[in-house]
């Protein structure tokens, strides 16, 4: 199976590899900071799943309090060589929250945590 090192997405495949090589806190960068209901926004993960040699990596995301989603919805990432990738709308003004799991339903929760992301209003 190759690995691929360009993207399908509209973004531009220079910024994905600076994303990648910037170290953060469990391997996650969200794209641009900070958040605006409305925008696109990249989601680069190259943390606990990616390291295990997942095959397919998901991003669950939704809106609101942090023990209380609303418009939660999985995505599937796109697997690039430095990692996974989704590109996606922000579609609500309040904290965003997110985690990620693989094909074999194997999480990464930030320990139990999440990541969130408070949504600004341009």
């Amino acid at each position: 199976m190759s690995i691929k090192k360009h993207s399908n997405f509209r973004v531009d495949n220079n910024r994905i590899e600076a994303m990648a090589k910037n170290t953060y806190p469990g391997g996650v960068r969200v794209d641009p900071l900070p958040v605006t209901a409305g925008q696109e926004i990249t989601v680069f993960y190259s943390g606990l799943l990616h390291n295990s040699g997942a095959e397919q990596v998901y991003l669950r995301l939704g809106y609101g309090d942090a023990d209380n989603w609303h418009q939660v919805e999985e995505q599937r990432m796109e697997k690039l060589g430095w990692g996974w990738v989704k590109e996606m709308p922000v579609k609500d003004l309040t904290t965003m929250h997110f985690c990620f799991r693989d094909s074999a339903n194997n999480w990464d929760n930030n320990n139990g945590t999440n990541w969130s992301i408070q949504v600004h209003n341009g």
